[in-house]
Formats: structure tokens, C-alpha cells, sequence
């Protein structure tokens, strides 16, 4: 009698066909679930911009989101923009700027001239003029771990020119900026 309903005198075997069905379904859902996951932590991590500093790519009040994974397959570029904890703090707001100079290398700013090893950078955005060199007036030699970060909106911008921020280490990126989310009139991917 095991395995067989009773209804009344009749008896029925049980169907447990559907089980394997299910099983299939359940794990389809898992696989989905893990590969939303997944592509929300290295993909999706959302940050505003507090202030005008990277104007006019971002303005204040931006929501951008976080390419996690990028850094982990490759170095990040002269022009990235990146997302940054300043010092390491975990406690501040994420900072946004872009970065200028690599590791190893040396920045100056000279009469409003960013160099590189002594040559003038060419930068192919759209950039204010640097008035005030801060740090930078003086030969900064970066570490191998080292970048060095501006804002766009140079005369608006608190980045590696100021104590407060200085040299970014590689351990304190997030991530670079790659979609602009909000406001809903300029979503799109961010260059």
C-alpha cells in the first residue's frame, strides 16, 4: 500500500513526476538570484556626488553607479574617473575625481600647466583652468600604489592638490564611474 492514495475502495498510485520539473525550476530561480547578485555588487553600486567639483560630467546630486570589477581585471587609466574613500576613511562620503597621474610618476603644477615627468598633459575633457597648485606647486613623486586626482571644476574641487585628500593609494578606489542613473533627462554612460 506504500506510494497509493485510498479514496474510498479505490486506490490510485502517486504521480511524482512533476518533482524533477520543480527541482529545475528551483534552480534556475538560484542561478538568477546569484547572477543578480553578482552583477549588483561588482556593477551596481550606487553614489551621489556631493558638490560641483566634476562639473560638468557630473553635477550636484548625480547618482552614478560603481564598476566594481574593473580595477580587479586592470589598472585603472589616466581619465578614469574613480570613487574613493579620501585617507583610507571609511566613515566619509565616497569621493568622485578623475585621475591625472600613475603610479610612479611625477606632477608638478606650474603657472596653470598640470606636468607629467616634466612634460605638459593634453586632456581630451572638458576641464576649468587650475588657479591654485596647492600641494602640486612642488614636485609630488607618486608611490608605486599611488595616483594622483583633480576635478573637473579644478577651481571648485577639494582632490589630491589639498592635505585633507592628497595621494589616492590603489587600496582606497572603489571603482571607476561608468552609468549616470539620475537625473532621469542625462541617463547614459559616463566618459
Amino acid at each position: 500500500m506504500r506510494g497509493e492514495l485510498k479514496f474510498g475502495k479505490e486506490t490510485r498510485p502517486r504521480n511524482w513526476d512533476w518533482v524533477p520539473g520543480i527541482l529545475i525550476w528551483i534552480l534556475q530561480i538560484a542561478i538568477v538570484c546569484a547572477f543578480a547578485f553578482v552583477f549588483v555588487w561588482y556593477f551596481g553600486q550606487r553614489v551621489s556626488t556631493i558638490g560641483d567639483s566634476m562639473s560638468p560630467v557630473l553635477e550636484n546630486g548625480d547618482i552614478i553607479l560603481v564598476n566594481r570589477f574593473k580595477y580587479d581585471a586592470s589598472a585603472p587609466k589616466r581619465g578614469d574617473i574613480i570613487v574613493f574613500k579620501p585617507n583610507g576613511n571609511e566613515h566619509l562620503h565616497s569621493s568622485i575625481k578623475r585621475i591625472v597621474g600613475l603610479p610612479g610618476e611625477t606632477v608638478q603644477i606650474v603657472d596653470g600647466v598640470i606636468y607629467i615627468d616634466g612634460e605638459a598633459l593634453e586632456e581630451k575633457y572638458e576641464v576649468t583652468g587650475v588657479t591654485e597648485a596647492g600641494l602640486a606647486s612642488e614636485e609630488i613623486v607618486l608611490a608605486g600604489d599611488e595616483y594622483f586626482v583633480l576635478g573637473d571644476n579644478r577651481e571648485s574641487s577639494e582632490d589630491s592638490r589639498a592635505d585633507d585628500v592628497g595621494n589616492v593609494k590603489r587600496s582606497e578606489i572603489e571603482g571607476k564611474v561608468w552609468f549616470k542613473v539620475s537625473p532621469a533627462s542625462q541617463i547614459g554612460f559616463v566618459k
